[in-house]
Order: structure tokens, then sequence, then C-alpha cells
């Protein structure tokens, strides 16, 4: 089973529980096998299990129980900046337990929080379901490499096992910035220095800013959030750094995109003839649950930058590449529509999980043999576009030529 799985169906998800301190809670979550706790005032504690929000009571969350339960978590110093800034990043770990990464914030004039669990494992490429060209993006001594999709679809854990595939394979000085930090690693062969935003360095523009004077080869941003890190971050790779960075975007094309989006226009140009030479591989990644609906799989998309793709980077011709991805499988290239067939034709997922998720929903369906209806595309350009109100029509009917799915 993959290391994206959590406990099978078969938890009891209506035992009652005290909301006596966090720990409690916490304990569950980790025992029923939960990502994620949610607590927000006037609702049930909310754990998601595989994706989907469940809850174990009836006994909704009071202000008293929303503050009482925070500030449990916090010093002084934290309990100060929450009450200041209205929200706060941290993590911290509990004998007995694991790790959690934690967002409390005010809503409503109230308290609320969101509980990640860290695993104390970093699991293993073949364990993510990651491809193997993964472990060769690890071990260039140069360049750019993102890690993109949306929130929860284990970005921090694939930078985590590339990190610790680098600390047994390289011995390099790896500085890794987080907010806050979520794995740990030890030193092997490689020297990690892990430094949490706000509580190590003021903000990831300070860290990279003085990262130059600290002697890394590999640096790992958490997530390039503004237009300094962006900007620093291609300086650095520019400059004989390996850097691995993740960003919120749907697919890799998009990912050239938002970077370059966020430089006015006058400096884009630039950033796309810094692109053309600095960027070196994008994986794109989606967890969705499987068929029997017991576990969650990795979807992927991968392209791996080649001279023809940096030229049209460089010559702004992005909507070229999805193309050369296509015919790029010997260099380890995969489509998201590629995975996401592989994975219906393996019997792990629906085949209209599948297309929810792609990208390219009518590029999906024909490689598939299934007929769309009532489809409404919005068109962006370089692809198929964003797909609302899809319904598939996935009945066969035999003809003289042999199967072939009804068009409706």
């Amino acid at each position: 089973m993959s290391s994206w799985s959590l406990l099978d169906g078969g938890v009891d998800l209506l035992k009652g529980h005290a909301m006596n301190d966090v720990k409690e809670l916490l304990a569950r979550m980790s025992a029923i096998g939960a990502s994620d706790l949610i607590l927000t005032v006037g609702a049930p504690p909310q754990y998601r299990v595989l994706g989907v929000l469940r809850t174990e009571a009836k006994e909704v969350v009071t202000a008293a129980d929303a503050e009482r339960l925070v500030f449990s978590l916090l010093n002084e110093s934290q309990a100060q900046h929450l009450r200041t800034q209205r929200s706060i990043d941290f993590s911290k770990g509990f004998e007995g337990l694991t790790r959690f990464r934690f967002n409390i914030y005010y809503q409503r004039d109230s308290l609320a929080m969101a509980a990640r669990l860290i695993p104390n494992r970093i699991p293993s490429f073949k364990e993510l379901g990651l491809p193997e060209i993964i472990r060769d993006f690890a071990l260039r001594p140069h360049g750019l490499v993102l890690v993109t999709g949306p929130a929860g679809s284990g970005k921090s854990t694939t930078l985590a096992a590339m990190i610790d595939y680098i600390n047994t394979q390289r011995h390099a000085h790896v500085i890794c910035l987080e907010d806050p930090i979520e794995y740990l690693h030890a030193h092997r062969t490689s020297v990690i220095d892990q430094r949490e935003i706000y509580a190590d360095a003021p903000s990831f523009t300070d860290a990279l800013r003085s990262v130059f004077r600290q002697s890394p080869d590999v640096i790992m941003i958490g997530e390039m959030r503004d237009i300094e890190t962006m900007q620093l971050a291609l300086t650095l790779a520019e400059t004989g750094h390996l850097i691995l960075a993740t960003l919120h975007t749907q697919d890799t094309v998009h990912a050239i995109h938002r970077i370059v989006d966020v430089f006015p226009p006058a400096h884009q140009q630039q950033v796309y003839t810094q692109l053309s030479m600095v960027l070196s591989g994008v994986i794109s990644q989606a967890l969705l649950l499987t068929m029997d609906q017991a576990r969650r799989v990795l979807a992927y998309e991968l392209m791996n930058v080649n001279n023809a793709i940096r030229n049209m980077i460089r010559e702004r011709q992005l909507q070229q590449v999805y193309s050369v991805m296509q015919t790029g499988k010997a260099e380890g290239m995969v489509t998201m529509n590629e995975s996401l067939k592989r994975m219906v034709s393996q019997g792990l997922l629906d085949q209209d999980v599948a297309l929810e998720r792609s990208p390219r929903p009518r590029e999906l369906a024909r490689m598939l043999g299934v007929a769309m209806r009532e489809t409404s595309v919005l068109n962006h350009g370089d692809g198929e576009g964003i797909t609302e109100d899809i319904k598939w029509d996935t009945r066969t009917t035999v003809l003289s030529g042999g199967p072939e799915h009804e068009r409706v």
C-alpha cells in the first residue's frame, strides 16, 4: 500500500470523545488515520480522512473551547503574535505521537485551527508512487526544480523525500527554508540545516538574501509566494545552486505562467530568458481516492526540461510545450492524462474521478474512449481549458466493428 494511504475504511467514526485537551484530539486524529483536524466555533471537530471531512461527535466547539485548546499550544511570544497578526503558522511534536503543523487564525472574531499530521518517517519515492527520474532531479548539480499542485497534494512530502535522498547520496550542504518546519532531517552524508521562517529568519526573502553567505549546495524553499522570493530563487539557480521549491499550480506549464505573471510586463521577457536557462524540471501532482475508497494514489505530470522546451520558454511559445511532453517519454516526461489513463486501466481510479481531475478532459475522454455530453468549456488558450458541469456517458453499444462508446 502506498504511503499516501491512511487507515482502512473500517474505522468507527461515530465514537464520542471529550474535548479535554488538544493532545486527545490529535491522538484520535492519528488513531483514525486522518490527515487534518479542523476546529472552528459552532461545529464539532472535523477530521479529514482520505480527503473527506468527517466528524465523530455532536458536541460543538464553543468559543471558550477554542480559546482554551488553541492557547494551550502556544508559548507567550506565539500568543502575542497571534493576537497582533490574527494568524500564526508553526509545527510541534508530541511525546507518544508525532509532529503536527498548525495554522491558527481568527474568523468572525473567534479562534479556529487547522492541524496537519506529519509522519515520523519520510517515505521513499517508490512508496509515494513517484517516477524514477525524481532521483535524477535530486542529484542535479544546479537548476530550479518545482513541485506543484493544489493544497493537500503532497508537495511537502515529495520535497522531503528528495532531501532525504540527497542526504544519502550526496556530500552537500542543504539549507531548507520552511514555514513551518515539517519533516525533521538528520545529518547523514549531507549536512541539513532547517530554518523556520519567523523563528529563525524574518521572511523567505531575508533568508534567501543571507543564504549566499552560508555556502549552500542545495536550497529548499517551502513556497515561492512573492516576486522577491521568485527573483532570488532564479538568481540562486543561475549562480550554480540546486533550488527545490513548491508552487500552487494545476499543471507543469502553468507553473511557468505563474512565475512570469508575478513580474511587471516590462520585466517578463527577462524572466522568460532566466527560466529558459535555469528551469530543470517540474512535477505537478494530485492525490486521488482509489475506486475502492481505501487509499489515495498519486497522479502526476512531469516535465524534464530539454533544449526544445528551453527554446520555447525563451521564445514565449508555451502553447507548444505540451506537445513536446507528449513525445518525450524517452526522457521521462509524462502528461497528467497519461498518468490518469494508466491508473484507470489498472483499476485504481474511477474514470469519472480521472476526468474531473484532468486539465484536458476532452483529450482524456478520447484516450479512454468515453463520450462527453453537456459540456461547457472555458478556453484558456494552451490546452482544452477549464471544464464546468461535465457529464460523461460510459454506456457501450456493440456495432459491426466491435464495442464502441455511445455518443449522446
